[in-house]
C-alpha cells in the first residue's frame, strides 16, 4: 500500500514592490531543518564526478558530413566564368527593366557572373544606395534609365 502524504503549501503571488524579511514567531525544528536543507543545497558544487564503467571511444571524422555536402553543392555550380562586358551588361539592362532596384547577390545569380567583375561593369552603369528606403540595393544611373511607363492614350512610351 502507497503511502501518501499531503502537506499544506503556502504560495503567494504577485510583484514585488518593497522587500521584506519575515520570520516566524515561534521557529519550529521543521523550520530549522528546512533552513539546515537550504544552505547545504546552496553550498553544494553543481558538478559531480560520474564513475563510467566503460571508456567511451570517439573516432575522428576526416571531413564532417555538412562540409562535404557544402564542398558538393560548390563543385556543383562550378566557377564562374567572365563573359564579355557587353554581353554582361545587356542582362543587367534586361533585369533592370524588371525591377528598378536589386541585391547584389541577385544580380550575381541572374548573371551568373564573378562578385568582383559584377561590380566594376555595376559602377560604370549603376549607383548603389546606402540610405533607406532601399539601402544596400544597387540601381541604374539616370543616363541609362528607360523604364517604359503608360500614357494617357494607353500607349506605352519610354521616358
Amino acid at each position: 500500500m502507497a503511502k501518501s502524504t499531503t502537506e499544506a503549501q503556502i504560495t503567494i503571488e504577485g510583484v514585488v514592490v518593497q522587500r521584506a524579511d519575515c520570520r516566524p514567531t515561534q521557529p519550529s525544528a521543521n523550520y530549522f531543518k528546512l533552513k539546515k536543507q537550504r544552505i547545504e543545497d546552496a553550498s553544494k558544487s553543481g558538478r559531480k564526478a560520474k564513475k563510467v564503467n566503460h571508456v567511451p571511444t570517439y573516432r575522428p571524422v576526416s571531413d564532417h558530413k555538412g562540409n562535404i555536402e557544402h564542398e558538393k553543392k560548390k563543385k556543383g555550380k562550378g566557377k564562374r566564368a567572365r563573359e564579355d562586358e557587353d554581353v554582361v551588361k545587356a542582362l543587367l539592362f534586361n533585369a533592370f527593366e524588371r525591377h528598378q532596384y536589386y541585391n547584389l547577390n541577385d544580380l550575381i545569380s541572374l548573371t551568373k557572373q564573378p562578385e568582383m567583375y559584377l561590380k566594376t561593369i555595376l559602377k560604370e552603369i549603376g549607383h548603389y544606395n546606402t540610405k533607406n528606403p532601399h539601402k544596400n540595393m544597387w540601381e541604374l544611373k539616370p543616363e541609362y534609365r528607360h523604364y517604359s511607363s503608360k500614357s494617357d492614350d494607353g500607349g506605352e512610351t519610354t521616358s
